[in-house]
């Protein structure tokens, strides 16, 4: 399961310490998959609901626990300086249960162990934008519409644990926001990409001017060309990566899941994936036996150092909601 590290402009707990919540995430979803797991195979599966006043209580005890090691820590512990590779493969990380608090609720029992990974990934995947939307102290507000984002689900539940999902983030630059697409940050490079989805089986005609050629039935349109925000992507990286002294290719990808994209000759370092080759591209992106390595961490700081965060203390969402359902 990728690891969605920034969603739009929200505030994420790998803004907080990148180097600590990716292993701890990994960790999190080992363990807790080998209890429910465990449980099934004992035919002993939990099926009530956490109670909400639980959750509640954790949240407090979170807070408290982390005014507490404010006035602990001492300057070593605040170091920022990132993990070399063998330090992330071999990182001992003391356990904060509230902090990464998941209990994946079983609300019935399933027919298979197949059906109950679906579930527990499910709820994972609820998890995930709960991480990528808070931190201890604040919270965003978040659209609805990544609930049922199929494209978001399908790249975190499918990809790898070792890849850093950017999921649209918008960074500030030179005190102006801009909105990127898509990036995943891979141990050995970065992937670019921009979507072209409209109905099923529509046609992208692609050439090498401002706008591309979308047919759908019988009827055409134009639509931006891709291209365009893929270049802008390299190139706000590469000025980045340089600056940061980052060393990881970047591949550039316009992806269309369920139409076809027809680009008369080719395509100057992009590729171009529709609905024919899809299932191979992607059954490759999931394919990548390296670990989470230093340059990977290296490059995600550094575009998560230049993101836009909207937010809000969890003081004041909780007012704001208890005002709502008066």
């Amino acid at each position: 399961m990728a690891q969605l590290v920034k969603l739009q402009d929200y505030i994420s707990r790998y803004q907080i310490d990148l180097k600590r919540y990716p292993t701890q995430f990994v960790r999190l979803k080992k363990q807790q998959w080998e209890r429910v797991n465990a449980s099934y195979e004992r035919g002993a599966l939990d099926t009530s609901w956490i109670e909400k006043e639980q959750e509640e209580d954790l949240e407090v005890e979170e807070k408290k626990s982390f005014i507490s090691k404010l006035f602990s820590r001492n300057k070593e512990e605040t170091s920022t300086e990132i993990l070399d590779e063998k330090e992330v493969e071999n990182q001992e990380v003391p356990e904060e249960s509230t902090t990464l608090f998941f209990e994946p609720n079983i609300v019935y029992n399933p027919s298979s162990k197949e059906e109950l990974r679906r579930m527990y990934l499910d709820q994972l995947f609820h998890f995930q934008l709960k991480w990528a939307s808070s931190t201890l102290m604040e919270k965003s507000y978040v659209d609805p519409k990544y609930m049922r984002d199929s494209l978001l689900r399908l790249l975190t539940l499918q990809l790898p644990d070792n890849y850093f999902l950017f999921y649209y983030p918008i960074l500030k630059l030179k005190k102006a926001p801009v909105e990127l697409d898509v990036i995943i940050v891979l141990p050995t490079e970065i992937i670019c990409i921009v979507m072209l989805e409209g109905r099923d089986l529509d046609a992208f005609i692609g050439s090498g001017d401002r706008f591309w050629v979308k047919k759908s039935g019988k009827s055409e349109s134009k639509v931006l060309s891709p291209m365009i925000s893929l270049n802008r992507m390299e190139s706000i990286l590469l000025q980045v990566f340089k600056k940061e002294d980052i060393d990881l290719p970047i591949r550039k990808v316009v992806l269309s899941r369920n139409g076809y994209i027809d680009y008369p000759g080719s395509a100057y370092q992009t590729q171009l994936v529709d609905t024919r080759s899809f299932p191979a591209w992607f059954q490759a992106l999931k394919s990548s036996p390296s670990p989470m390595k230093h340059m990977q961490f290296k490059a995600a700081q550094a575009l998560l150092n230049l993101v836009q965060t909207t937010s809000y203390s969890r003081a004041s969402w909780e007012l704001e909601s208890e005002i709502e359902n008066e």
